[in-house]
């Protein structure tokens, strides 16, 4: 009976576990992140930051398509939950990092960015480390991801060579202001939420 019930236990979770790799959702985000590789390299290699800022921007404007293929058609998975926030945060910093080494951006705009990804990182960790509930993302938080999200792809095509580059600078610049005010608000907001999930953590 003893092995009986073990095999019942076992053999279902693998199976969810597999079903659970191989999904849309999981496929976009791996592609998403795949992408990444070829922007460095049209930035880089190729000089080509009108078509590096076409590529980013549409990595970028993809960020809501795995979630809602998820919540749509029944496809949430544990890995995607892991999956997703890593692609999102990878194709932000590796691009904001390549953009700033390129000089397409101010380096003081990229740090700003930067320190405020890595304060809320930071605080992340070490809520999961005492033990907090899990925080769900704010309003403002997607509000300024989306943001940032295009005002540096924008920066990045005003500062290449096409006739037109005045106007995505300019639009580069409308985006990532607000943006980048809104990302400290929300980082703002973390602290009680912050405070609240480690009180709900300790109390399970």
């Amino acid at each position: 009976m003893d092995d009986m019930h073990e095999s019942d236990q076992v053999e279902p979770h693998l199976g969810v576990f597999n079903d659970r790799i191989f999904t849309v959702p999981n496929l976009i985000s791996l592609l998403r992140l795949a992408c990444i590789p070829f922007f460095l390299w049209l930035l880089f290699s190729a000089d080509d930051r009108w078509a590096a800022a076409w590529l980013w921007g549409a990595i970028g404007a993809t960020d809501w398509v795995d979630g809602w293929w998820a919540r749509t058609f029944d496809a949430v998975s544990e890995l995607g939950k892991i999956l997703d926030p890593v692609t999102d945060r990878a194709v932000l910093i590796v691009g904001i990092l390549a953009v700033g080494v390129d000089g397409a951006v101010p380096w003081a705009l990229v740090i700003l960015t930067l320190s405020r990804e890595l304060l809320v990182t930071l605080a992340g960790l070490a809520l999961a480390a005492l033990g907090a509930a899990r925080i769900d993302v704010t309003w403002w938080g997607k509000c300024a991801t989306f943001g940032l999200y295009f005002a540096f792809p924008l920066l990045l095509a005003g500062a290449s060579e096409v006739i037109v580059a005045d106007w995505f600078w300019w639009a580069g610049w409308i985006c990532a202001v607000p943006s980048l005010v809104y990302s400290y608000l929300s980082a703002a907001q973390y602290i009680p939420l912050g405070l609240a999930a480690l009180r709900r953590g300790r109390s399970i």
